[in-house]
């Protein structure tokens, strides 16, 4: 979100070369080639479980990923725009970018995985594409698992 508000204060098109990064590196691979990415798994929410022990919500991984492809669709255009000198297109699309960071930033509503939500439902993605988002209870009985093993060592 800070990336975006960068962006539509300055107006620069290399300010969104490392948004469009985070979310291709975020969709391809995971946190785990994203600088951000791992700042936020690694530091910030073990940091916030902490102070508030509580690990919050968990969230499977293909709505995440699916609501990051569409950070990729937004960040990824936005720059194009922006580098083509459309800066007034750039804008719009970083805007609606920037609201549905902040709903998540601020409300924990997730834009994107309510749609992938949606599109499971009216049997666009198939169920099998989120066997995690049916059964919570495996995520739940694994990380049980791994906390168990942690501390018996």
């Amino acid at each position: 979100m800070v990336q975006s508000v960068l962006f539509l204060v300055i107006r620069e098109w290399w300010v969104l070369v490392p948004l469009a990064y985070g979310f291709v590196a975020r969709v391809a691979a995971g946190p785990k080639f994203s600088p951000l990415g791992l700042v936020v798994t690694k530091i910030l929410t073990p940091a916030l479980a902490r102070v508030t022990g509580s690990e919050g919500r968990i969230v499977p991984g293909p709505p995440k990923r699916f609501a990051q492809a569409i950070g990729v669709l937004f960040s990824v255009s936005a720059l194009v725009a922006s580098f083509a000198g459309a800066t007034t297109v750039a804008v719009v699309v970083i805007l609606g970018l920037t609201a549905a960071a902040s709903l998540e930033s601020f409300l924990g509503y997730c834009l994107g995985c309510a749609i992938f939500a949606q599109l499971m439902r009216f049997g666009i993605i198939p169920e099998s594409v989120c066997v995690e988002c049916n059964d919570i209870s495996r995520r739940l009985a694994s990380r049980a698992e791994e906390s168990l093993s942690r501390s018996a060592v």
